[in-house]
């Protein structure tokens, strides 16, 4: 099961008043690429329309309260408000199993003789390619009984699976974030180096904090990256009701 929380140790320049860099484990990390797996809209959902910059929310809307009977006969707004995400980037991503993508799905056959052509959907309103008829309902076919119900995918595990590990970045060393979400493998000598290139003078003006990301703040960091390239410093810092431990 996922966590419900991560978290990442960040270095902060309290005279300048900013993210410097954090300190992340894989799980952080794996998060943060797995944004990019998801669909525009659901990162719209996520977020909120009326949060979103720009006018993709105003397009989210419209699908929203368009008449059904505008819309063609086999198709619906699940397709594009809902979208299935890929199984692969499910459950072994810590923290963002927000709405998995099952693990098993029902997939539909052409109900007519055509289904020798071996077409299947995973929407009951799809129509055949051959006949034009919706693959939803059970109908006479060579293949007797076994038509008149629903085939059903069952995903596959993850790749090394056996390691126990799961995600995307292995957990052999500790990441670096960089405040706009830059991620590089953590060393020494590339800490001094980023020191030395935001021009910190006084050691004593930097601060290490440690912060939780939960579902809130998971989505916060989703809207920020989305409107700067800040995105710590905005989250952490200037934003409201981010529990933060020091240390």
């Amino acid at each position: 099961m996922a966590k419900s929380s991560v978290s990442m140790k960040l270095l902060i320049d309290s005279k300048a008043g900013r993210v410097l860099f954090a300190e992340a484990s894989k799980d952080c990390v794996d998060f943060l690429f797995y944004i990019l797996s998801l669909p525009v809209s659901k990162l719209i959902s996520l977020v909120g329309k009326q949060q979103m910059v720009g006018s993709l929310g105003n397009l989210y809307e419209s699908i929203e309260n368009l008449n059904e009977s505008y819309i063609q006969p086999n198709k619906n707004k699940d397709t594009f408000l809902k979208p299935v995400i890929p199984s692969t980037s499910g459950s072994s991503v810590p923290l963002f199993a927000l709405e998995d993508s099952p693990s098993v799905r029902a997939l539909y056959r052409c109900t007519q003789s055509c289904n020798n052509y071996g077409y299947v959907s995973d929407d009951p309103t799809a129509l055949c390619p051959s006949c034009r008829r919706l693959m939803s309902r059970a109908g006479p076919t060579n293949l007797g009984a076994l038509s008149n119900m629903a085939m059903h995918y069952v995903a596959p595990p993850a790749k090394n699976e056996s390691c126990e590990e799961g995600g995307f970045v292995k957990g052999v060393v500790t990441y670096m974030v960089m405040d706009d979400l830059v991620v590089n493998p953590m060393s020494t000598i590339s800490s001094l180096t980023l020191l030395s290139k935001f021009n910190v003078k006084e050691v004593g003006a930097l601060q290490e904090k440690v912060v939780h990301l939960g579902m809130s703040e998971a989505v916060k960091l989703l809207k920020a990256s989305l409107e700067t390239d800040k995105v710590l410093t905005s989250v952490f810092l200037k934003g409201k009701g981010v529990p933060v431990t020091p240390r």
